[in-house]
């Protein structure tokens, strides 16, 4: 996108003030005001493409905070599990954890609940304060992955064949993904 698409954004020009460092020539990392950037977003297909887009934003116009290590992006769980009796629940960040924590607990003796054992979370907004806090924002026991400019790349290219003008690349792009999809939200 060009950048003077790019800058009247309000949401844009919000991360930008909010980061303090300006973008492109004007970009100077000692007026960071934060040293971590996390960028959290839902676990789901459209979580994914709201961190690409930011990672594309980062990438294009501030790649200077990649590269000094200063973006995470935050990783919430995709399951949480209820088990009946006493105990805490279990949290399961992918298909393969849940089946896993699933086949520990009933091996242990614990039984699921009936009605609501497994929940999938369809978005941060699903979960209680309490339930955001143990599992994605607290320090001690959040799952944060550094972005590495290779990661902001492989973003930014995607970014571009999905959004660009080269329709015979996304077409191509889309046919040889399609057959590897397993959660669509539409």
């Amino acid at each position: 996108a060009r950048l003077d698409r790019v800058l009247k954004n309000a949401e844009v020009q919000a991360i930008i003030t909010a980061l303090g460092t300006g973008i492109n020539e004007e970009f100077d990392i000692s007026k960071l005001r934060y040293h971590k950037i996390v960028l959290m977003a839902d676990a789901d297909v459209d979580g994914q493409h709201i961190a690409t887009l930011l990672l594309t934003l980062l990438f294009r116009f501030m790649p200077d905070l990649i590269a000094e290590g200063h973006v995470f992006l935050a990783n919430p769980p995709l399951y949480k599990l209820k088990w009946q009796g006493k105990g805490e629940p279990g949290f399961a960040y992918s298909d393969e954890e849940r089946d896993q924590l699933l086949e520990e607990g009933l091996a242990a003796g614990r039984k699921i609940n009936k009605d609501d054992g497994i929940q999938r979370y369809k978005g941060l907004g699903e979960m209680n304060p309490n339930e955001l806090w143990e599992t994605t924002l607290d320090p001690a026991q959040r799952i944060l992955r550094r972005v590495e400019l290779e990661d902001a790349q492989r973003a930014d290219e995607l970014f571009s064949i999905l959004m660009g003008d080269d329709v015979a690349a996304r077409r191509s792009f889309i046919t040889r993904k399609a057959k590897d999809v397993r959660f669509l939200d539409v």
